[in-house]
């Protein structure tokens, strides 16, 4: 599957000159585990996200957002109602969202 947070990060990552081993070994991380995820064919712990965001100086918004979305294709990506689905998700978590700045 192809990942938006591992293009994006192996983007970031190269970007700055640094190499899979070197970022692997700053998250306290086998080699071979980064580079799964950088291809897309691991899933990051929304942990490793938070880490790799503060290591690439990048803001966690845009690495979360990513990875969500990499993480709703994964569930959805072989489902034929996949689109009508996440379009009654997203009614739902707008809802989800009013109600909760309603009760702040």
């Amino acid at each position: 599957m192809n990942s938006q947070f591992g293009n994006r990060i192996r983007t970031l990552r190269e970007e700055q000159n640094l190499l899979l081993r070197q970022v692997a070994s700053l998250l306290e991380m086998d080699t071979a585990q980064l580079s799964k995820i950088e291809r897309g064919e691991r899933q990051a712990k929304k942990e490793t996200v938070l880490r790799i965001s503060k290591l690439l100086k990048v803001t966690e918004n845009e690495l979360i957002t990513l990875w969500l979305a990499d993480q709703i294709c994964y569930v959805v990506k072989d489902e034929e109602n996949a689109l009508q689905a996440m379009m009654v998700a997203e009614d739902s978590v707008k809802y989800e969202i009013t109600k909760t700045k309603k009760q702040k």
